[in-house]
């Protein structure tokens, strides 16, 4: 029996070899890629930076407040009688003197008329005293007449006088109240609504006024003010840090938009509220066109002062940490992030006064907050260069 050994092709055995001497390779290029990736450190996060300079900036608080008329006047009868009248038009501008209401003068006409005819009969009274004093003078240096008589005489005359002065003040006063029944106007100003009409009874010096007369140009605005504030801005113009200004005030309305005169502060009142802390502060402004009116509640932003070396940062490079207190976040000079807690003290515009915390040259970041943390680096983003006009690469691609 014959037996054959059959071998594999020898070529078939090398194609196998070559196979997995590939795979090998390629496995082991593939290693040292990763390897290559892991051992590569990231580049460091772009961030904007704003550079604080130190600038003068005016020192302004925005308080609270609301308008009180300039003057105010409550229209009241100083005689008693009947109202005949009502002469003026509700809600309409009057001038000082204008008459308003007209009461019943009759009795107070005749009352005129009763002290004119008294003066008449005390001055015809004086007629005949003032020349039986002169006679009775020369009669008596001849012993004509008795001293007694001349001095008779000389009181009756200084009766007759006193009696003409007081029928003068009779008559005076009956005038002034026959005036008085023509109520006129203490100021100018825009009167309100009527409380008392034709035929109503009034009495001199009531409770409740006629009318009111209020002038609304300028107008005043009472604000108020911790007195905490009042002496930190104290200490700072005493200190120099702060230079004294002259109390521009300007106002923003309920409806949020800005009132377009500008007004001056008039004085700070002297006394604490024992209740709230606050001290009131009072401003004018020019109401020409009396969009003022008086109880409108306002906010009022005070120049107090001017900081000739404050610092300012924009609102988006300040945050609040978990204490509520105030944040940045500067870059160094070695790029690396730090975090400053810093102290505020209102704002100018969208930027933050910045009191405590930075200093000149101070780079703080306002874009790319997220992407940083304190201690990691970080660098200043570059300006994106101009692109290239479009016309320009058209030739190129065309080439291509």
């Amino acid at each position: 029996m014959e037996i054959t050994l059959s071998r594999p092709p020898v070529r078939s055995a090398g194609i196998l070899f070559l196979a997995c001497a590939a795979a090998l390779t390629a496995g082991c290029d593939s290693d040292k890629k990763q390897a290559a990736g892991a051992g590569a450190q990231q580049p460091p996060p772009q961030v904007a930076v704003y550079t604080v300079t130190p600038q003068a900036l005016p020192v302004t608080a925005e308080l609270p407040g609301r308008t009180s008329a300039f003057l105010i006047a409550e229209v009241r009868p100083q005689v008693a009688g009947i109202v005949k009248k009502r002469l003026f038009t509700e809600g309409a501008d009057v001038k000082a003197g204008t008459q308003l209401y007209q009461i019943d003068p009759a009795t107070y006409q005749a009352s005129y008329s009763a002290a004119k005819a008294a003066l008449t009969r005390a001055e015809a009274n004086l007629l005949t005293a003032s020349p039986k004093v002169k006679r009775y003078k020369d009669l008596v240096e001849i012993e004509g007449v008795s001293r007694q008589d001349y001095d008779d005489a000389v009181a009756a005359e200084a009766q007759a006088k006193a009696d003409v002065e007081s029928a003068k003040a009779s008559l005076l006063t009956a005038r002034i109240n026959v005036d008085y029944t023509k109520v006129e106007a203490p100021i100018s100003g825009r009167i309100s609504r009527s409380n008392v009409t034709p035929g109503a009874l009034v009495t001199a010096g009531q409770e409740t006024p006629m009318t009111t007369v209020q002038q609304l140009d300028p107008i005043y605005v009472d604000v108020t003010q911790s007195g905490e504030d009042l002496l930190r801005l104290k200490k700072s113009l005493e200190s120099g840090g702060v230079k004294k200004a002259e109390g521009k005030v300007t106002l923003k309305l309920a409806d949020g938009t800005t009132y377009a005169q500008e007004g001056k502060l008039q004085f700070a009142d002297v006394t604490v509220d024992e209740g709230t802390g606050n001290v009131t502060l009072r401003a004018i402004f020019p109401n020409p066109k009396q969009d003022l009116l008086p109880g409108m509640f306002v906010r009022a932003t005070v120049v107090n002062g001017v900081d000739e070396k404050a610092i300012a940062v924009p609102q988006q490079g300040v945050t609040r940490n978990q204490k509520g207190e105030a944040t940045a976040l500067v870059l160094n000079q070695k790029g690396i992030v730090e975090q400053r807690v810093i102290k505020t003290n209102g704002t100018q515009g969208d930027k933050w006064l910045v009191t405590d915390g930075l200093a000149a040259g101070d780079r703080v970041i306002v874009e790319g907050v997220q992407k940083v943390k304190p201690g990691g680096p970080a660098v200043v983003a570059q300006a994106p260069a101009a692109a290239k006009p479009v016309a320009a690469a058209k030739p190129a691609a065309a080439a291509q």
